[in-house]
């Protein structure tokens, strides 16, 4: 038996190394009892591991998984890792499998740190330490859920590399001081004193709460409780919430009333808008065929979506290829063909899906008698995001699937990072984007081990976002 124990500072680096040792060493995960900081050592102390001298080829999707989850609270996360790590040896595809018990609690526990550290990154609130020199100091307290200052600090390093700060919470503290970051051990919550810009803050807070959109649950699931102690503006919470009721009446109460003189017609025109998001299926699709009369030089017909009205799942494409515009008809094509494959095998039946694109037109250049697709520029974009609109309007899905940076851009507005972002669900005003990879970037993948992988990674894909759709 071996027992590995790893420090609380540096404890990604240090589980790496382990791991590849033991792996190097065909140590099985049973094999290797795994403690962190000051853990008692048991009733039984193991052997150390032997050097880690033999080459270990792990994927990269896993040691970003890893570099996470090793930052998660609960005591069995490297025990975790490294039994998923022995599984990867003999099943190289298993991280695409969401069915997987262990694969889908690694993605939960990745969920929960990465959500930690972005609470850390907008509910820290630094308090102004006023010390004497070329640069201002600063320091805060934080009460992470998990370990998550050590591999969110290069954030605040980037942040706020103009000034001196420490963040304290009870296992470490992060240091940027002249422009080196460093850690050391926690240390008990220190009496950090109150400055002027915090009544300033406190102000701007009560100023922006806007009391007809108060929703308790949502606050509280976004901002919670535990971190409202070390948030100036939270004091203020609960008197806004328990006026806002008398606000709401207050402004209603001092509303202006529209002048007897020519308010029918302003009413009417303040309603036009209106009748505009109210139309139709029919009337979305006249419009289609009368802009399709018009000969656009270097762009094809103006294709629809189809699915039924009521589908709680839009996938959202980037545009029409050239099967989709001599057929009319949207996903149709070899990437198309590939997406039917994939919902099948994810159990995603295409007839109960709305399927559209973000870019409703083929757009193309001339080679001789052949058609080559263009991508779309940003004006394409903006003109097609009318037409998206009302689809979504009309559809009004549970969850939207965007497929490409086209479609990440149009619902999102943005388009980078987009493998990074990808099985990430982001809020819009569309409401919920489920983000993922179009199936023509992995049509266009040369190696075939990476295309299979990429596939099962966007069969994964869609599974998530089939269930997210139907869940109740």
């Amino acid at each position: 038996m071996h027992q590995v124990t790893l420090p609380v500072l540096g404890t990604a680096a240090a589980w790496r190394e382990a791991a590849r040792a033991a792996l190097g060493h065909r140590i099985p995960p049973e094999r290797i009892d795994w403690r962190f900081g000051n853990a008692d050592a048991g009733l039984f102390e193991g052997a150390p591991l032997p050097p880690g001298d033999k080459p270990v080829k792990v994927s990269k999707a896993f040691v970003e998984l890893a570099d996470t989850v090793v930052w998660h609270r609960d005591p069995e996360r490297f025990a975790r890792l490294y039994r998923m790590l022995w599984r990867l040896r003999t099943m190289p595809g298993l991280l695409s499998d969401p069915a997987d018990p262990e694969v889908a609690k690694l993605r939960t526990m990745e969920k929960n740190v990465r959500r930690c550290m972005h609470k850390m990154k907008a509910f820290v609130r630094f308090r102004d330490l006023r010390r004497d020199g070329p640069r201002r100091s600063f320091a805060a307290w934080f009460e992470p859920t998990h370990h998550s200052l050590e591999p969110t600090a290069p954030f605040f390093a980037r942040r706020f590399a103009d000034m001196d700060w420490m963040i304290a919470t009870p296992e470490v503290t992060a240091v940027f001081e002249d422009g080196r970051l460093s850690f050391r051990e926690g240390a008990p919550r220190p009496d950090l004193p109150e400055d002027a810009t915090e009544d300033l803050w406190g102000t701007y807070f009560r100023n922006i709460f806007n009391p007809t959109r108060v929703k308790v649950q949502a606050m509280t699931s976004e901002m919670p409780r535990k971190y409202w102690k070390n948030m100036p503006e939270a004091r203020h919470i609960p008197d806004l919430l328990a006026t806002a009721e008398a606000r709401v009446r207050e402004m209603a109460e001092a509303a202006p009333t529209l002048p007897p003189l020519r308010s029918e017609r302003i009413r009417e025109r303040l309603a036009a808008p209106r009748v505009q998001a109210r139309m139709t299926f029919e009337e979305l699709h006249a419009r289609a065929a009368e802009e399709n009369a018009q000969d656009l030089p270097g762009y094809g017909r103006l294709v629809m979506g189809e699915g039924p009205p009521d589908a709680r799942l839009m996938v959202v494409g980037e545009q029409p290829g050239d099967v989709e515009d001599r057929i009319g008809r949207p996903f149709v094509g070899p990437a198309g063909q590939m997406f039917d494959a994939c919902a099948a095998a994810a159990g995603m039946d295409r007839g109960t899906v709305y399927v559209t694109n973000a870019v409703k037109r083929f757009k193309y250049e001339m080679r001789g008698k052949r058609r080559l697709h263009q991508s779309p520029s940003a004006g394409d974009i903006e003109h097609a995001r009318w037409w998206l609109t009302r689809e979504i309007e009309l559809i009004r899905p549970r969850l939207i699937l965007a497929l490409g940076g086209t479609a990440a851009e149009t619902l999102t507005g943005a388009r980078k990072n987009l493998l990074k972002r990808r099985g990430t669900v982001e809020d819009t005003a569309a409401g919920p984007v489920f983000v993922s990879v179009h199936p023509a970037f992995i049509l266009r993948l040369p190696d075939a081990a990476a295309k299979e992988c990429e596939r099962l990674r966007f069969t994964a894909d869609l599974a998530a976002a089939r269930e997210m759709a139907e869940g109740d």
